[in-house]
């Protein structure tokens, strides 16, 4: 499974929750002639403001992808290449700040 994959199914997942109305409730009779109220259950989700991050990462992430995968590639095949000189900068100005 790629993360590609895992995070499609997540954004799936995220577009097919729908909000739910709250709903009256249902009048009954019983037995002796009263009437009872029963207030209906219904199901409610709560999403995150994380899950909308996630979604909204989901929908920009094309040329992302395509770099990471063309990243992937070169790694797999042995031909990426970071120069030291890069690999210490980073280090030092890491130091720095």
């Amino acid at each position: 499974m790629s993360y590609a994959s895992g995070i499609g199914s997540l954004h799936q997942a995220i577009n097919s929750v729908t909000p739910s109305e709250a709903k009256p409730a249902i009048r009954t009779s019983a037995s002796d002639g009263q009437i009872n109220e029963k207030p209906v259950v219904t199901d409610q989700t709560n999403l995150s403001s994380t899950a909308g991050l996630v979604a909204q990462a989901l929908e920009s992430s094309d040329t992302r992808s395509a770099r990471v995968a063309s990243l992937q590639q070169a790694i797999s095949a042995g031909s990426y290449n970071v120069p030291s000189s890069n690999v210490a900068d980073k280090i030092i100005q890491s130091l720095l700040d």
